[in-house]
């Protein structure tokens, strides 16, 4: 089991490399202006990498110092970098705190600040949603904390999220750019989103929205959530819209993405290859309940099991969890827990399911896990000790179930966020 655990984690490790900043993102980053600053801010779980990268690249390349360079980055808890001349600040994840507040109030006046010579480099990554918190007119941090807890517990997708969230913040979904205009403003960002849409990593800030408030109230009311009052206040003003594409602000803003979700898929691929596996590839955007795409890729590794193939099945992308129990985890892990279930012991089938950021769920702390391994022996394993699988699935408590057989992926903040790796091997 060691060897199996080890490959594992190698096929994780090698989705996490494929997007590191400190290589992803350097050939991007442009050249400082001639007569002004170059101004990173940066939002997101890839936020201090992202930004610890750009801060070595000027320095080290241009020779820049603190006249020409400055920014501010906001990232979660436990994932800064020691930059010297961009502020670090880290903030809650996935739901909102003060130091979010505080962090996205400083970029919010930098941005403003920025002159017609200067360049507003944009850092962002997934996770920046719930970093850049800025609530709109009207809203407190309370309200927004409560609507994300909300949001999160119905079970609707990310972009359905990123829908409502536009409504209700000073930041997201174009209004960065409206604030930095008329200076160049270019993002470069790492994807952890379905399809790559720039205007869901971290709910786009910098790029015109193509929601409206009619298809942020269809979401509410299709997973039935309600909002505090002052948030539908807001959600029922027919002016509350966001800076549409013809709006000037975006002349002077470019956007460019330097990883992808299905990098990963591709490199964990490659090197599952390379150790003789057929390569059977999903696709890196799949999305929905995280125990049935389990039972599905469960029928797929028992059919290629019968036909003595020696396989490995990737995909990528971020399933949901619909809340109804009280247990802790998030959907890497209760896709292992229901694909270990579906699997029923099968003799020549492992699997590792892992959040690229390092965190999959779990209270929001750094040290939480990234996802969870299946072998063999694992449900026997949990007989043994006397764990009822069905149970700990009912109540969403995937990371105790893990925990107590020692079978948690722990590797900690990456640095990163392409979203879930999920890879099967059979035989």
């Amino acid at each position: 089991m060691t060897e199996t655990k080890n490959f594992l984690n190698a096929l994780y490790q090698a989705a996490v490399t494929s997007a590191l900043p400190s290589h992803c993102l350097i050939p991007h980053l442009p050249a400082p202006p001639e007569n002004g600053r170059i101004i990173i801010l940066a939002g997101g779980k890839a936020a201090g990498s992202m930004s610890l990268a750009a801060e070595h690249h000027y320095r080290d390349v241009y020779k820049l110092g603190p006249a020409q360079l400055t920014g501010i980055a906001v990232t979660r808890q436990g994932y800064g970098e020691p930059t010297e001349l961009i502020r670090m600040i880290e903030a809650g994840h996935p739901v909102p705190n003060q130091a979010g507040l505080d962090g996205t109030q400083a970029v919010m006046a930098m941005a403003r600040q920025a002159t017609k010579d200067d360049l507003v480099l944009v850092l962002l990554s997934g996770g920046g949603s719930a970093n850049w918190i800025a609530p709109a007119e009207g809203l407190n941090l309370a309200d927004k904390q409560a609507v994300t807890r909300a949001m999160l517990r119905s079970g609707a997708p990310i972009d359905a999220i990123n829908t409502v969230r536009k409504r209700l913040s000073a930041i997201k979904g174009g209004r960065l750019a409206v604030l930095a205009a008329p200076a160049p403003l270019l993002t470069l960002a790492i994807s952890d989103v379905p399809g790559d849409d720039p205007t869901h990593i971290a709910s786009g800030p910098t790029v015109p929205d193509p929601t409206t408030r009619a298809d942020a109230l269809a979401v509410l009311k299709h997973y039935q959530v309600s909002l505090p009052v002052a948030a539908q206040k807001l959600m029922d003003d027919p002016t509350n819209e966001t800076p549409r594409a013809d709006h000037p602000a975006f002349a002077t803003s470019r956007f460019s993405l330097v990883a992808r979700p299905n990098d990963g898929v591709e490199a964990a691929s490659r090197l599952a290859q390379q150790a003789g596996y057929e390569i059977l590839s999903l696709g890196a955007d799949l999305e929905g309940e995280a125990r049935e795409v389990a039972r599905h890729h469960a029928e797929l590794a028992r059919e290629a099991a019968r036909t003595s193939r020696k396989l490995a099945i990737l995909s990528g992308g971020e399933l949901t969890v619909t809340m109804t129990g009280t247990g802790r985890g998030g959907p890497g892990q209760e896709y292992a827990l229901a694909l270990m279930i579906a699997l029923n012991g099968h003799a020549s089938i492992a699997a590792v399911a892992g959040d690229t950021d390092g965190t999959d769920g779990g209270g929001g702390n750094p040290d939480d896990p990234a996802g969870a391994f299946v072998f063999p022996d694992s449900l026997a394993r949990a007989r043994a000790k006397g764990l009822d699988p069905q149970a700990f699935l009912a109540n969403n408590d995937s990371t105790s179930f893990f925990e107590q057989l020692g079978d948690l992926l722990n590797p900690g903040p990456t640095g990163t966020n392409i979203n879930d790796i999920r890879v099967i091997l059979i035989g």
